[in-house]
């Protein structure tokens, strides 16, 4: 296994890590993938579930904050609208997102027959990066067979990082990027509640990065003149805080501290999207009580989810590029590997 930020001695903020320094420190949290290395292709999905029951029937209350939107996602307007999410997410390519979609309402009806007749329609989660750079996105190689695969190696425990899954594409900084994850331990009414962070980490000028010890590695190919920022990161957080939906948003917003630390400045091309769910609370799709009871967070306590956020996110992504290896793509394409530079 490649080392990670920590083994490196970078270090992202004061709080302690979960475990694992994992989204799956959060109880329930899964992660799996699927990814395709053939030739020009390196691509794939990632699927994150927030528990293992029925998404459809249990959801989670959820918020997103769209810091940059050059993106294609899927899922969000209806997620931002009611705070909830009730799928599997699906983490992908630019041109997989119709595919994810796919897999996505074909699981949630073959669960529920009720879904189109009784009660309402489903709204998947599909979110994206273009991994055009080091992978023929335009052969659309992601299937709904692939996505079906992601979710069905979610599991709980270590998350496998770097270029697999959705990650296998991407870059960062002008190093390889990929899927990265962290963790943080927050001490609140006496009792130990973990917040987790899940990047697709496809974003930064080459030049841009700065390490927790203020070092500004750069990679071996950075070109005098900088092309545009076109890149992307997909931030998912999940904890087992009880939170409210508006609550949620503005955590999910922290992220983007995270991001800043890092040298990102979440260009005019770059789709920066941080979704945040808890959970804690379950909302019954089938809930009969015209009134329901909300535990919450104290609103003078967020400051400390808000600084686990954004830890976790800067250590999510340094991670990422530090578990992928160089990898040449498309036509000869080459990103080098952070852990090589340091």
């Amino acid at each position: 296994m490649r080392k990670r930020a920590r083994d490196h001695g970078l270090i992202c903020g004061s709080l302690p890590t979960g475990p694992l320094n994992a989204i799956t420190d959060v109880a329930g949290v899964a992660v799996g993938h699927r990814t395709i290395r053939d030739g020009d292709v390196n691509t794939g999905f990632t699927a994150l579930l927030s528990h293992g029951g029925d998404l459809f029937r249990e959801k989670v209350r959820a918020g997103v904050e769209v810091i940059n939107g050059f993106g294609k996602s899927a899922g969000l307007m209806q997620l931002a609208e009611l705070g909830q999410i009730e799928t599997p997410i699906l983490l992908g390519n630019t041109f997989a997102v119709a595919t994810g979609i796919e897999a996505l309402v074909g699981r949630a009806l073959a669960a529920n027959p009720q879904i189109g007749r009784e009660t309402g329609t489903v709204n998947s989660l599909v979110l994206e990066c273009n991994d055009g750079f080091l992978s023929d996105i335009r052969a659309r190689r992601l299937t709904v067979e692939d996505a079906e695969a992601a979710l069905d190696a979610a599991s709980g425990g270590p998350v496998e990082e770097g270029a697999v899954g959705a990650g296998t594409g991407m870059s960062a900084f002008g190093f390889k990027g990929g899927i990265g994850t962290a963790s943080r331990l927050m001490e609140l009414d006496g009792r130990s509640f973990t917040l987790g962070v899940l990047v697709q980490a496809n974003f930064g000028n080459a030049g841009d990065l700065v390490l927790p010890d203020g070092r500004r590695p750069v990679p071996p190919a950075k070109r005098t003149a900088q092309p545009p920022e076109r890149g992307s990161v997909i931030i998912i957080v999940a904890t087992d805080l009880p939170l409210e939906s508006r609550q949620l948003t503005r955590i999910a917003r922290r992220c983007g501290a995270g991001l800043a630390r890092l040298g990102a400045f979440w260009g005019n091309g770059s789709g920066d999207i941080a979704i945040a769910f808890s959970t804690a609370g379950r909302i019954a799709h089938g809930e009969r009580a015209d009134i329901v009871q909300l535990a919450a967070l104290n609103e003078n306590r967020i400051d400390l989810p808000f600084r686990a956020a954004a830890e976790a996110t800067q250590e999510a992504v340094l991670n990422a590029m530090l578990a992928a290896p160089e990898m040449v793509g498309r036509d000869g394409n080459r990103r080098v590997s952070l852990a090589d530079c340091l």
